[in-house]
């Protein structure tokens, strides 16, 4: 990870939760939730609780100490290898679950079968990516890299249902929403 203010130029979150249907969600999950930046704005609309899982315990300190500036106090940090492990949260827990910037890990099915069985029916996944494009300034290396189709496709083969790709989320970045049925 970036220094957190090199990490803020690259999103709006307010925007990217906009435009993946993240509005007044009840519970909210997000794997790998680095220093908060998603988890603040999400805290903000949820009516419940927003679980932040992360395995860097720097991470979840950083995401503990962002909601306390501010001023939210729904936000959960939770320390999980979520892929190993699972969040550790009931079946069907949460409205709304948030992969941004994950899925070129070595095990993206089981993290997403994972947001599958945790989200309730008509729950909402929002997923982020880097664009699959030399120019980008940060991001894993392009030969793990996932495209939008082939995120979809393993999203679909975990049981949600497209509802819509979102290219140009960020300058950076491309995103889907999904749906579990």
């Amino acid at each position: 990870m970036p220094e957190v203010e090199v990490w803020q130029r690259f999103f709006d979150p307010a925007h990217i939760l906009d435009r993946l249907d993240c509005d007044k969600p009840g519970n909210v999950v997000e794997f790998g939730c680095g220093y908060g930046l998603f988890i603040v704005e999400a805290a903000k609309r949820s009516t419940g609780t927003v679980y932040a899982l992360d395995i860097e315990l720097e991470m979840l300190a950083a995401t503990t100490e962002a909601a306390r500036k501010a001023g939210v106090a729904n936000v959960q940090p939770m320390e999980r290898d979520f892929v190993a492990d699972g969040t550790g949260l009931p079946s069907q827990s949460c409205d709304y679950a948030m992969v941004y910037n994950l899925l070129h890990i070595n095990e993206p099915m089981a993290l997403l079968r994972e947001a599958s069985r945790v989200l309730q029916s008509g729950g909402k996944l929002g997923i982020i990516h880097w664009n699959v494009d030399p120019a980008t300034p940060r991001g894993p290396s392009m030969d793990i890299r996932p495209t939008p189709e082939q995120c979809r496709r393993w999203a679909e083969e975990a049981g949600f249902r497209f509802v819509r790709e979102e290219p140009g989320i960020a300058r950076w970045h491309w995103g889907l929403l999904m749906q579990r049925p």
